[in-house]
């Protein structure tokens, strides 16, 4: 009999990147803004990487093409934080989960994967779902990035960047797990940290506060869930496959969706559910189409 930890695990995962929009909107309440808090929260947990594993550090530099890791999952990091803080949480998670459609664009051009059938059409799914959720009932297709808000820009960037980590994880599959991990929460401190500084001398953001025990009790607290989340995504995504994996990572949407309903009240149109079950289908093609493979 198999063991249901693995699933539990990435179910957690999922659960707590799916209510992560609360606690960002709890520290933007009390005046610390998503990107100072990535960054905050990072240096954090990058610290405690440091300290237990003092050896990471060296074994990192010896790759510099992690870089390239560190920069996307960074910005992937920067992206969703801030979308979910400011923008309609149903709406940003489903735009973020275009991740599976720039995989099949991004894969074709960094690791030689040509497109199958299926994956165009996944392409043909997930784009015509983004055009229900963005696109207002009475507007022509014309209109389509009129309405576009900074929200709903930061989550199509940020998916866009979390495919391209994935592609990079892929890619650098060879590159140790521990200096991999190292990239990568290093890559969303800087980030945070460049992007935080960049939009506060342009005016785009405040400063960062003064220290306040109720944001710093928040952040705390979600930099030790992120640990959590990340720890138990590798154990998950290592004792199960891919397609699995992937599977189970899309009750995310599912989390995100009912917390905030029952928390923030947010309403879900007709449009969305429509535009969000073409993106899930594409979504889970992705998933049985690895699971497949992987089979095979």
């Amino acid at each position: 009999m198999h063991s249901p930890l693995p699933i539990v695990a990435l179910l957690l995962n999922a659960f707590i990147w799916g209510l992560s929009w609360w606690p960002f909107r709890l520290m933007h309440d009390a005046g610390l803004h998503p990107l100072w808090a990535t960054a905050f929260m990072y240096a954090l947990v990058l610290l405690g990487l440091i300290t237990l594993r003092p050896g990471a550090l060296k074994l990192a530099w010896q790759y510099p093409v992690l870089l390239l890791l560190a920069a996307s999952s960074g910005l992937n990091n920067v992206a969703f934080n801030w979308a979910v803080t400011v923008g309609d949480v149903v709406r940003v998670i489903l735009l973020f989960y275009l991740m599976p459609a720039w995989a099949v664009l991004l894969a074709w051009k960094l690791l030689g994967e040509r497109p199958t059938p299926m994956a165009l059409l996944r392409l043909l799914l997930a784009f015509s779902g983004v055009v229900l959720v963005l696109l207002p009932a009475d507007a022509s297709l014309s209109g389509l990035f009129a309405g576009l808000s900074l929200a709903d820009a930061l989550a199509v960037f940020g998916g866009f960047m979390f495919a391209l980590t994935n592609v990079l994880l892929r890619r650098f599959q060879s590159i140790p797990a521990q200096a991999r991990m190292l990239a990568m929460f290093a890559g969303c401190m800087s980030m945070g940290l460049v992007t935080a500084l960049a939009a506060s001398s342009a005016g785009m953001v405040p400063g960062f506060p003064a220290f306040d025990v109720h944001w710093l009790a928040v952040a705390l607290g979600l930099a030790v869930l992120l640990v959590l989340g990340n720890w138990a995504l590798q154990f998950g995504a290592a004792h199960l496959p891919s397609g699995v994996t992937s599977v189970v990572m899309l009750s995310e949407v599912v989390f995100a969706s009912v917390s905030s309903v029952l928390i923030a009240h947010e309403t879900l149109s007709a449009r969305t559910l429509a535009g969000g079950a073409l993106i899930m289908g594409a979504a889970l093609l992705a998933a049985w189409g690895r699971a497949s493979k992987k089979s095979a």
